[in-house]
């Protein structure tokens, strides 16, 4: 903290003594502020990448370009369905695909990206593409993680 102190013993007053303008820029402030700010990304970045927690399959295909945000949907290792990271229980996931389909422009339909943990079942990946398709869902992308195994 600056603080001007004066070497001398008295103080003049009168016509002829001005009190000098400080200048000195006080910083702590701005370093509290800027340090508070930092604790708060770093403790909300995390938070903003939330996602289902799924093992992926690998592939050496490459990954797609897209225009619009897809449509996630998830299957975790219990077997639990999410659309968007939001779980979808069995017996509304017909009803929930059939909203999106109809939400979607017939010229211009949005991605679909099916993402499936490695150890859940073919079947169980299936019954959820057979959804997609009886809802008239059939742009559908498969997500892999990328494969080390490059020629």
């Amino acid at each position: 903290m600056a603080m001007n102190i004066s070497s001398g013993g008295k103080r003049q007053r009168g016509r002829g003594s001005r009190r000098a303008p400080m200048a000195e820029i006080n910083v702590t402030p701005l370093v509290d502020v800027m340090l508070v700010l930092l604790i708060i990304f770093m403790v909300t970045a995390p938070l903003l990448v939330t996602g289902v927690p799924v093992e992926l399959p690998e592939s050496r295909a490459n990954a797609l370009d897209q225009k619009d945000e897809p449509v996630e949907i998830a299957i975790d290792k219990e077997g639990a369905t999410f659309i968007d990271g939001t779980e979808v229980p069995p017996s509304e996931l017909a009803a929930r695909l059939e909203e999106l389909a109809a939400s979607q422009d017939a010229d211009n339909p949005r991605q679909i990206m099916l993402r499936g943990d490695t150890s859940i079942s073919y079947g169980q990946m299936m019954g959820v593409m057979g959804e997609l398709n009886r809802a008239g869902l059939n742009s559908v992308s498969l997500v892999t993680t990328g494969s080390g195994n490059e020629n």
